[in-house]
């Protein structure tokens, strides 16, 4: 066995170990560099704030305390009797996939090792729920909890794992070798491995729907796709994706490609790819992604295409930046964009759904100051973030089945996408967490200035489309759903299945899922729920039937990209999607 220098790993077995402990340090290294000393930091400061306030009423802590050692009095009475057969003092919740090997329940040890961790996170879970802290400060009590109890989880170690103990021994420790492989990849890496990064290569089996860039700038990229019709409507589409991830989401592969399916229903198609910004630079604003960004892009569409008006489609933090590209256009009388649909996107800050976790005036200004010494927000620290909430499925289940067991996860588009971050520039993102999710500016009639002008959505009179989902924990569908009274124009509001993510990316030729509409206006979210109608399928083809309404007569198909004034740069994907800076 070899190290990743390609020098000859010992055979003597204290040295492996040694040789281990030292490779897993580094991972802990690297989690630590994308999170994980904040997990540690936050989990101590909420306890040590939550210790102090006990004080005033310590019967809490020692009814928890009284309860807990008597359950693990019971629990070791039955391990010393042989009495395992008994029912448990403890088990895991519904659907935790932790401990659903049968070693855990068989095997006495380990029996008692999983009942006695779960009797312990149980423990400090119930103290913090019932903390009677206010409500943001409970939340981010319990949310670094259990950040903490997942980490200490017996499933994550090699010596409490009868699994990996049992696939070490059934492989003679080839399981361990693989994994100690994977490890040192992963370290090469700088990040978990979610899928087989090997088994995609953009431009070769993701992101190659045909197209080209035609503009670019500092900020983006302009690709425009070649049509798949013969005739095309008049008005264009353009497409604004989030600038913290990379637009291939919507350009995955052809039965998924959401790029594609517009194509496919006659629709000329363009789309903004977002440079992955360095540290040089540092000082582009929200201004910039909006003036430079957003504003532009529709300017140069409008050329290519020769037509007044467009047709937009955002997602996200995409929609974020468009809904204040909007604004400026509404000031300034501008009536170019005819119609716009937004993706899971907040405009509405004030309840931020799992995120909100992170967002305080102490955790921000710290964060602030780190990203502003630093240049960027480093991709990986905000894949992390994002991943925590989810800790258990994102990142946990990872560690064991890569490392302890050493399998290899299976090619998986959507996490390889997940693994490709961007960075946000230092002006950018300190802007967009104090005026946006701090603040919550943007609703406010005059509470931002961009590109010089005072922002009031009411003046919005652009007919809208949203699409939210019901899982969505990054953008609450509740939360989305108050844009509707935020702009002024003939807006819908659709509802979909699932998540962040997979809500969105349902394709239409697969028509899986399900979503909600015409649900009653004006009584709020929850009666829009119980008065909507639910519809199979998938949302894309309700979409097409709205836009399509809204895209103007059929002419025929643009027969090259771009024109005089915007030539071929390079090819689609283009050279920004395929930067790599973290």
């Amino acid at each position: 066995m070899t190290d990743k220098d390609g020098n000859t790993a010992t055979t003597d077995p204290q040295e492996f170990i040694n040789y281990v402990n030292r490779e897993t340090s580094k991972v802990l290294e690297m989690f630590s560099a994308t999170g994980g000393d904040d997990i540690l930091r936050q989990f101590t400061q909420s306890w040590t704030e939550l210790a102090t306030r006990s004080l005033e009423d310590p019967g809490v802590w020692i009814r928890a305390i009284a309860d807990y050692q008597q359950a693990q009095f019971n629990l070791w009475r039955n391990l010393m009797s042989g009495n395992t057969s008994e029912t448990p003092v403890a088990e895991p919740p519904p659907g935790d996939r932790r401990f659903k090997a049968e070693e855990w329940s068989k095997n006495p040890v380990f029996d008692y090792i999983k009942q006695s961790y779960l009797l312990t996170s149980g423990m400090l879970t119930e103290m913090a729920q019932n903390a009677k802290l206010s409500q943001q400060q409970q939340e981010k009590l319990e949310f670094y909890t259990r950040q903490y109890v997942d980490a200490m989880s017996p499933s994550n170690f090699a010596i409490t794992n009868p699994e990996v103990l049992q696939q070490a021994m059934e492989t003679k420790g080839a399981s361990l070798v693989d994994g100690l492989k994977n490890l040192l990849g992963d370290i090469e890496k700088g990040h978990i491995s979610m899928t087989d990064e090997s088994a995609f290569e953009l431009g070769k089996n993701l992101a190659t729907t045909e197209g080209a860039v035609v503009f670019q700038n500092d900020i983006f990229q302009l690709i425009h796709y070649k049509p798949l019709t013969e005739q095309t409507y008049e008005r264009p589409t353009l497409i604004v994706p989030p600038s913290i991830n990379k637009f291939y989401i919507l350009d995955l592969q052809p039965d998924n490609s959401f790029v594609r399916f517009c194509l496919e229903q006659g629709q000329d198609v363009y789309l903004v790819s977002w440079v992955n910004p360095s540290v040089d630079q540092r000082d582009i604003s929200w201004d910039d992604y909006v003036g430079d960004g957003v504003l532009t892009a529709i300017d140069c569409v409008k050329q290519v295409s020769g037509q007044d008006k467009i047709n937009m489609v955002a997602w996200c933090v995409g929609g974020t930046l468009t809904a204040s590209a909007l604004g400026v256009l509404a000031n300034r009388k501008d009536n170019s964009v005819g119609s716009c649909t937004f993706l899971t996107t907040l405009i509405d800050f004030e309840d931020p759904g799992d995120l909100r976790v992170y967002i305080d005036e102490q955790q921000i200004n710290q964060l602030a100051e780190k990203v502003n010494k630093e240049g960027v927000l480093h991709g990986r620290e905000l894949a992390t973030s994002f991943n925590m909430l989810r800790s258990n499925d994102l990142i946990w289940s990872y560690v064991v089945n890569n490392y302890l067991k050493g399998q290899t996860p299976p090619p998986f588009d959507i996490l390889y996408w997940n693994s490709d971050p961007t960075n946000l520039p230092a002006a950018m993102y300190t802007y967009y967490l104090k005026g946006m999710y701090l603040d919550n500016n943007l609703v406010k009639p005059g509470g931002l200035t961009v590109c010089g002008e005072k922002i009031d959505l009411s003046k919005v009179k652009t007919p809208c489309y949203f699409l939210s989902t019901l899982e969505d924990h990054i953008a609450p569908w509740k939360s989305t759903f108050k844009a509707l009274d935020l702009l002024s124009g003939n807006n819908e509001f659709v509802l979909g299945a699932s998540g962040h993510v997979a809500g969105v990316i349902n394709p239409a030729k697969k028509n899986r899922r399900n979503y909600w509409i015409k649900g009653e206006m004006g009584k709020g979210c929850d009666h829009w729920l119980e008065t909507a109608e639910r519809q199979e399928g998938s949302w894309w083809n309700h979409w097409n039937d709205w836009i399509r309404r809204r895209a103007g007569k059929k002419q025929d198909a643009p027969a090259e990209y771009g024109n005089a004034d915007f030539k071929v740069i390079e090819p689609a994907p283009g050279s920004y999607v395929r930067q790599r800076l973290d």
